[in-house]
């Protein structure tokens, strides 16, 4: 039942990724969450950000921020690092996931998603066809509803980690 929540991987972060190899396995777009997973919750695109944009983009990469936050927010980040965007997208629905990778032209199969929480991003992506990968929040100042999806989320990584013990 807790397997619907559960990423395909789990990294300590976005900026740690091995890119490269994962464009060498046919991976074309990215769809990136901003907040808690590229930059502490609220804060604007930071050197590293841009530097990471730059580099997907030479690698080959076309990428897509899809948050839930509002275009105010959303806008100038995907300015700076130079990323399509989508804003109030309703994360978990799948449909924006959808409009994101028909704005990249790419498919499910060719098509990433990076975001910090399981029950937003994660099982977005998962409802959309696409590989994910959680990556650890950036930052513990958070919004109030996201600390108490928080603790729902340390349950699923536990079983999580337990059952990908058992496969190791």
């Amino acid at each position: 039942m807790l397997e619907r929540f559960y990423p395909d991987e789990y990294r300590d972060s976005a900026y740690e990724l091995d890119y490269e190899r994962l464009y060498a396995a046919g991976f074309r777009g990215i769809i990136f969450d901003i907040d808690n997973t590229l930059v502490p919750h609220g804060a604007p695109a930071d050197e590293r950000s841009v530097a990471l944009f730059r580099r997907l983009h030479g690698i080959g990469y076309s990428c897509v921020l899809l948050s839930n936050n509002k275009e105010p927010r959303v806008k100038p980040f995907a300015d700076a690092v130079g990323a399509f965007y989508i804003h109030k997208a309703g994360k978990p629905s799948p449909a924006n996931y959808r409009r994101a990778m028909e704005r990249m032209g790419t498919q499910a199969q060719t098509t990433l998603f990076v975001g910090d929480q399981l029950f937003t991003d994660v099982w977005g992506a998962k409802n959309a066809g696409i590989r994910s990968i959680l990556v650890k929040p950036i930052h513990p100042k958070e919004e109030i509803q996201i600390v108490f999806k928080r603790y729902l989320e340390r349950i699923v990584l536990y079983f999580y980690q337990k059952e990908r013990g058992k496969r190791a």
